[in-house]
């Protein structure tokens, strides 16, 4: 009987290994997921929704890559018209899409029919994509000001001076304690800050040898961001202390993907690079772009997707970096690539949206806006908003 029991014993606990086995199969994470590297990360990052893309790159890793998927054609169903060109890029959150203008002002718009919510005037353009959090969006100006403003109403909240412009997308952490929200945002005066959400208090902030032209990435305990510096820094959500410095010989206006411990950005000097979080190594390098990336990735979890100022659309492999395919446009792709399931949606300067097959690289639709799109795209409820040149915000939905 004793042998028998131990028999019966041995098999359940095999059975209980292969069931937490297969769990941890199925629950593998996906790009917009994160993996808990620290004890911050345990409930660093919301994942978005299908119905929203509350910031630059969707989440706060920045890995541009949307749920759901894209129909083969797209139609435009509103266009909404600011007073100077749109190279924000747009976010959207409860129905509503925040964009930033030329004009100086931030818009707020109803995602269904494209009418006006409300309007805030800045001092200068706004390049910076909004950031939408606890009810609450932020967004830097070349005002030298981060605004936080209502997401409802846009009644002002607060605003933070810097001593230059802010031209890259803010992002979000919660407190070591998660009591806090706090907000993580460079500028042109080479710092990177973290603020209290609230009420805009400065909790640390890290200083850099020169511009910060992107948003900082997010994620496994830490924040990552390059800089004109030609670095990419990794520094502590804590307490702002710096970690590893990544010389990557050339200046970074791009910004930086984190996805299971490696950091994936492009150079000015026409590198894409891949670096790994824990030695501060690059692990490898993609040199077969003809011009500087000031496109940021898309990332998932066999490839990634980039533009070029060599008027192509890259996509390489996330493990080694070997090439798999390039899209030729007819102007330079600042604009940041999107993957929604089998497709990529990305902007040009010769002034059209594109839809291409990420499989192979072949071209499935686009749209002449007509002026250039640097605008990135944004991907929620089934629908694709990017703004242009031309001053319109541009929303897209399936053919009819």
């Amino acid at each position: 009987m004793k042998i028998v029991n131990k028999a019966i014993l041995a098999v359940s606990v095999i059975v209980v290994l292969c069931l937490i086995l297969v769990t941890m199969i199925i629950n593998r994470p996906e790009p917009g997921d994160e993996e808990s590297g620290t004890e911050l990360t345990q409930s660093q990052v919301v994942i978005p929704d299908q119905n929203n893309w509350p910031m630059f790159r969707g989440g706060q890793s920045l890995l541009g890559t949307a749920r759901g998927t894209l129909p083969d054609s797209l139609q435009p169903i509103w266009k909404f018209k600011t007073g100077g060109d749109i190279k924000s890029s747009p976010a959207i959150n409860d129905g509503l899409v925040f964009i930033g203008s030329a004009d100086a002002n931030v818009y707020a718009i109803d995602l269904e029919n494209g009418h006006k919510v409300w309007e805030y005037p800045t001092g200068d353009f706004i390049e910076a994509t909004p950031l939408v959090v606890n009810g609450c969006v932020f967004v830097g100006s070349s005002d030298n000001f981060l605004y936080a403003l209502d997401a409802k109403t846009g009644s002002l909240k607060f605003k933070y001076e810097t001593d230059s412009q802010i031209l890259g997308a803010a992002n979000w952490t919660r407190s070591p304690d998660g009591r806090s929200t706090w907000i993580l945002l460079g500028s042109y005066d080479n710092m990177m800050y973290c603020l209290d959400s609230t009420n805009g208090q400065l909790i640390w902030k890290y200083e850099t040898d020169n511009y910060i032209n992107g948003s900082p990435a997010v994620g496994e305990g830490i924040v990552a961001f390059g800089g004109c510096d030609a670095q990419i820094h990794v520094v502590s959500l804590t307490d702002g202390s710096m970690i590893k410095k990544i010389d990557t010989g050339s200046y970074i206006a791009a910004s930086a993907a984190i996805f299971e411990g490696r950091i994936y950005v492009g150079n000015y000097d026409n590198v894409f690079i891949c670096a790994d979080i824990a030695s501060g190594k690059i692990l490898w390098k993609y040199t077969g772009a003809e011009a500087p990336f000031f496109s940021s990735p898309a990332v998932n979890r066999d490839v990634i997707v980039l533009g070029c100022r060599d008027n192509r659309v890259h996509c390489i492999g996330r493990d080694d970096g070997k090439p798999l395919w390039t899209f030729q446009t007819l102007g330079e792709v600042d604009s940041s690539p999107v993957i929604c399931g089998d497709k990529v949606i990305v902007g040009s300067e010769d002034g059209r949206l594109y839809m291409i097959r990420l499989s192979d690289g072949s071209k499935v639709w686009s749209y002449e806006i007509g002026q250039p799109v640097t605008s990135s795209p944004a991907i929620a409820n089934g629908m694709v908003i990017v703004g242009s040149n031309d001053g319109y915000l541009y929303a897209f939905t399936a053919q009819q």
